[in-house]
């Protein structure tokens, strides 16, 4: 049995999520949740929040434990299907395989934090004048540009080429 060649991208999945859980223990272990700290003035800054909700602070104000049993699962059904796009779709060139493991690294990083501590740690911010744009981390960053990878894929990506048909 031949190991597909989009496998070997797994271990750009693999560096993302222990990228993202090596950040998130030691904001974790070094800081206390609410901590913040000036990176760049009036613009980057770290800081240590939890957010048991999903992206952008949605249903973190329901954080009942129905909601993370759903998040968790919802999260691993995403998983599952990342896994199986990366290694077995033939469509896609470069950018889509490396979107794809970057999508399935940050999935797996938030996941692995939401069924450890029952929330997503976050520990960037940024600041666009008064806009405070949502903390967020590793996981959450790799999951934008693997998306940005994927949508520049379809935008740019060459196409196979495929027979004219003859009227």
């Amino acid at each position: 049995m031949t190991v597909p060649t989009r496998l070997r991208w797994l271990w750009l999945t693999l560096a993302v999520v222990l990228v993202d859980r090596a950040t998130k223990a030691w904001f974790e272990s070094q800081t206390v949740e609410g901590w913040h700290h000036e990176l760049i003035h009036n613009f980057v800054y770290l800081v240590y929040s939890r957010n048991p909700g999903l992206a952008f602070g949605i249903l973190s104000d329901s954080a009942s434990r129905g909601t993370r049993i759903v998040l968790i699962l919802g999260s691993i059904a995403v998983i599952a299907i990342l896994a199986w796009l990366l290694v077995t779709s033939q469509s896609g060139g470069g950018f889509a395989v490396a979107g794809l493991a970057l999508l399935l690294g940050g999935a797996t990083g938030n996941v692995t934090d939401r069924i450890v501590h029952g929330a997503v740690t976050d520990f960037f911010e940024v600041w666009f004048g008064t806009y405070r744009y949502p903390a967020f981390n590793v996981a959450d960053s790799a999951i934008a540009i693997g998306a940005a990878f994927i949508l520049l894929d379809i935008l740019f990506g060459r196409r196979p080429e495929t027979p004219h048909s003859r009227s």
